[in-house]
């Protein structure tokens, strides 16, 4: 999962989380951490809808980054408002206090939650066609075999469809893919639709080279499970 083994701190700070909730509407709030590690932050006091998989902005003090939602509490329970995140920018600093890099494990995972896919950071060179439009181009930050997240200063409505050529090294792979979340001034998730095998598993070798020693098992497990 990536960050099943980083450990969390116990604190309280004030954060504003913003973004486009499950209605497409914006919407900024402040909530309070009730724990956070490098890779991610569990929060308390959302109000708004959102959906596992949803990039998010996250502002702590001058420090800002966006986030992909892990998990949302359940209406009516103990965990109603609660939020789990992770950090799509591990490598930044964006805490301003120190954190503890061994002890006890924990993630924000949500119980029982899991990815089909683990992501993979990269930084892989994109172009998007959208129908009778020009071409447009960007970078993947992350990537699956499922899907990517491409940083876009404008990003493209929850449900475009499009043509996608991925840059993998040296070879250009075509894909069609399609939006499924958006988060305004950093771009979009995307989903890789009608995958044949050839390119699956062009895709998942590519993954295999560039996956950390520590997930490239479990990437290559389930990418080839698929």
């Amino acid at each position: 999962m990536g960050i099943a083994n980083q450990p969390r701190k116990a604190v309280e700070v004030p954060v504003r989380i913003f973004g486009t909730d499950h209605a497409g509407k914006p919407f900024s709030e402040n909530l309070t951490t009730v724990d956070v590690s490098i890779n991610g932050a569990k929060l308390r006091g959302l109000k708004a809808r959102l959906e596992p998989g949803e990039i998010v902005g996250l502002t702590y003090g001058k420090t800002k980054s966006h986030f992909r939602v892990k998990w949302i509490g359940v209406a009516g329970t103990s965990t109603e408002g609660l939020i789990g995140l992770l950090n799509l920018n591990p490598s930044k600093p964006f805490w301003d206090f120190p954190l503890p890099t061994a002890g006890e494990a924990g993630d924000v995972t949500a119980p029982d939650e899991r990815r089909r896919w683990p992501r993979i950071k990269c930084s892989v060179s994109l172009e998007i066609r959208p129908t009778n439009q020009t071409v447009i181009w960007g970078k993947a930050s992350d990537i699956s075999p499922g899907g990517c997240f491409v940083e876009m200063s404008i990003p493209l409505p929850v449900g475009s469809s499009f043509d996608i050529a991925l840059w993998l090294g040296d070879a250009k792979l075509r894909l069609r893919g399609q939006v499924v979340s958006l988060q305004p001034g950093f771009g979009n998730g995307v989903r890789f639709t009608g995958v044949d095998p050839a390119d699956q598993e062009k895709l998942r070798q590519f993954i295999a080279t560039i996956a950390p020693p520590e997930s490239s098992g479990v990437a290559l497990a389930k990418a080839t499970g698929q």
